[in-house]
């Protein structure tokens, strides 16, 4: 952002707008976004949206900045809740807090995973990863007994890459596989690498 707004009613514009990019953003697509596009929707001049954003990309910026943190927010939120639980029940309440996160605004996501360059959105999603490693390292690491890989960070990266990979690309692509079926697989595909 060029400046932070101080007034009530400028922190209230500067909330329509990133309102507005959002909505442009996935009703348009990551190549229509423009700053027109934005103070259009937002009801605001574009010399008022260049006082605070000088460009389209920082709009964007916050965008996926906020998206990104409210879904990691959700995802930790939803793990930490459930990570006393025991054996592959964890699993299974990790992958189903996953996809209600990722759930939550499909349309935003199939922008963030398919239409931004891979550099704009990299650093946001090892951010997410690397949240939901950190809690499930704790997690293998108090329980050795549920893990019979003998590197439990390395065990936990392989985890969370392909739960979150499979997780996404159903969100996505929402293939004909009931939702109790797609966690009872991941369930069981974790399940064997843990403990095979």
């Amino acid at each position: 952002m060029r400046k932070q707004p101080r007034q009530v009613r400028s922190r209230q514009m500067v909330e329509r707008i990133v309102a507005a990019g959002r909505s442009v953003l996935v009703e348009d697509g990551y190549d229509a976004f423009s700053t027109n596009r934005v103070a259009a929707a937002a009801g605001v001049s574009p010399g008022s949206l260049y006082q605070y954003f000088p460009d389209k990309t920082a709009i964007l910026e916050v965008v996926v900045d906020r998206y990104s943190e409210e879904t990691a927010e959700r995802v930790a939120a939803a793990m930490s809740d459930r990570i006393g639980g025991t054996g592959l029940a964890v699993v299974r309440d990790i992958v189903d807090a996953l996809l209600t996160a990722l759930e939550a605004d499909r349309a935003l996501l199939r922008v963030v995973s398919e239409e931004l360059p891979l550099a704009r959105s990299r650093a946001r999603r090892d951010t997410l990863e690397r949240r939901i490693s950190e809690l499930a390292a704790t997690y293998l690491l108090a329980r050795p007994e549920h893990s019979r890989r003998p590197n439990a960070p390395m065990a936990t990266w392989v985890t969370v890459l392909a739960i979150e990979t499979i997780a996404i690309r159903w969100v996505l692509d929402q293939p004909a596989i009931e939702r109790d079926q797609l966690i009872d697989e991941i369930v069981a595909l974790v399940g064997g690498y843990l403990v095979s």
